[in-house]
């Protein structure tokens, strides 16, 4: 069944104060007295339509669990005269209904229950429901709206009911009860469909799975190969014990570069399907499968980047009150005094330091923004030039910013043979790699004679090569047979 709260999360009276009650509709019955029950008839109530519950034992129901509008009967009583029914009951007890079957006849049952796994053997349970009550007109839906959903009033709207039903006159009714109810109802076919609608809410994040594995990987490689660079090898060949690095210095020095690679997993498809285009001539031919699924994942991977980056922040502020750092700046300070130094002064250091903390803000304050208008409350209110000048130009600012951060950083360490212990380079450099990659290959793209011919073929022109209805039009309008 739909998501149980144990606690509601809105009022019954707020609820109703949000909502502009019409005039009553007919009755809609509800069989069970759960949570979902509850906030299902808080919202039909607030809506306008008249509802009765039915339950086994009418008494064991509290005292103002229901709106005082609720009906209150035994399940025969509730589903006399009612025609639309809600089974807000778990799958195991439709049998204890079957003493119903001829009060039930030519109804519209509604089944909002959910799969228990993902791999559905058999029969769904809108199907067993048909099954068991065959007069009856079933209908799957409702399932992937939660508690909270119900009772958080008529503003949204957009929230998506998928609905199915072998009943063309079942299906209307639910879809005219859904839309009274300020949701937005999406025809999903036949019953054969509530397979796949009662493992939909089943799925844990289905479109963000992939990059959260891309995300985890890179931090396990560049974790795994700061181990092995600056902790393990130095141990294993110079005894020198550096193991309290793992906790947040290695951490520190893994986040900013899979952020950096992450961010630049983000425009690298795009520029990906801009050669593509180029290379055929065409954008009237399809992207291979995974480029498409990659295009169709930059938002999570976006948004993982500015995680990752966040963390970074968090932990460099932290890096003043570590007790190994109050231990160098003592032991540094000691060293000067006794070498007679009373005012060291490392312009270049300065300079580093300046430079690489600055573009480092201002990489993340660029990438807070993109992450801002990531989300769909927000960059439902931008235009679609205003929603593309953010996603892509700020977002390239915001990568050369953050490549601009880790060389200042690195500097001139990358040329010094003792930034290649064991002969491996810092992971800082590892991690530069593809983000100037996608920077060089932007900047390709800008040029004019390049620019200019992706924009007419994005336009609709096509190589007349690539396309023989092209050719022959050409061919005819010049007069040649």
């Amino acid at each position: 069944m739909a998501e149980d709260m144990t606690t509601p999360l809105l009022s019954e009276s707020e609820v109703l104060a949000d909502a502009h009650v019409c005039v009553t509709s007919p009755t809609v019955a509800i069989l069970g007295s759960g949570d979902f029950s509850r906030s299902l008839a808080v919202r039909l109530v607030a809506c306008g339509v008249g509802v009765v519950v039915g339950s086994r034992c009418v008494n064991r129901i509290p005292s103002g669990l229901f709106p005082d509008a609720v009906e209150l009967k035994n399940q025969e009583r509730a589903v006399a005269q009612p025609v639309v029914v809600f089974m807000a009951l778990f799958p195991e007890h439709y049998r204890s209904l079957l003493g119903l079957q001829s009060a039930l006849a030519g109804k519209v049952l509604v089944d909002v229950s959910n799969a228990e796994e993902m791999n559905i053997h058999g029969s769904s349970n809108a199907e067993r429901l048909a099954e068991l009550f065959p007069d009856s007109l079933v209908v799957k839906g409702f399932n992937t709206v939660s508690t909270w959903e119900l009772q958080t009033g008529p503003h949204d709207g957009s929230r998506q009911v998928l609905i199915s039903s072998n009943s063309s006159e079942g299906k209307r009714k639910v879809v005219e009860l859904a839309r009274k109810m300020g949701f937005h109802p999406v025809d999903m076919g036949g019953l054969s469909a509530a397979r796949d609608i009662e493992v939909a809410p089943l799925r844990l994040f289905p479109s963000w799975s992939g990059s959260m594995v891309v995300t985890f990987l890179l931090f396990f490689f560049f974790y795994g190969y700061g181990f092995l660079r600056g902790i393990l090898l130095p141990f294993l060949a110079q005894g020198h014990n550096a193991f309290y690095r793992l906790a947040l210095d290695l951490v520190n020095e893994s986040l900013p570069a899979v952020a950096l690679v992450t961010l630049a997993l983000v425009y690298f498809p795009g520029l990906l399907a801009a050669w593509l285009q180029l290379w055929r001539g065409t954008k009237y031919q399809r992207f291979p499968s995974w480029l498409d699924k990659w295009l169709q994942r930059r938002k999570q991977l976006g948004l993982l980047s500015f995680l990752c980056a966040a963390l970074h922040g968090v932990y460099s502020l932290c890096q003043p009150l570590r007790r190994i750092t109050l231990h160098r700046l003592v032991n540094t300070a000691y060293r000067q005094v006794k070498a007679g130094i009373e005012e060291p002064w490392d312009e270049l250091a300065v300079w580093r330091s300046e430079l690489y903390l600055s573009c480092g803000v201002l990489g993340l304050g660029v990438l807070s923004l993109l992450a801002i208008t990531s989300l769909p409350s927000v960059g439902n209110t931008l235009n679609w030039r205003e929603f593309t000048c953010v996603q892509s130009g700020l977002g390239y600012i915001a990568l050369t910013l953050s490549i601009m951060h880790t060389l200042f950083f690195g500097w001139d360490f990358a040329f010094h043979i003792e930034a290649y212990p064991f002969y491996m380079p810092p992971s800082y450099v590892l991690a530069v790699v593809l983000p100037c990659i996608v920077l060089v290959g932007r900047c390709f793209l800008l040029l004019p004679c390049i620019s200019t011919r992706l924009t007419r073929i994005r336009r609709g022109w096509e190589r007349k090569r690539n396309c023989p209805v092209l050719q022959h039009h050409h061919v005819v309008a010049n007069g040649v047979p």
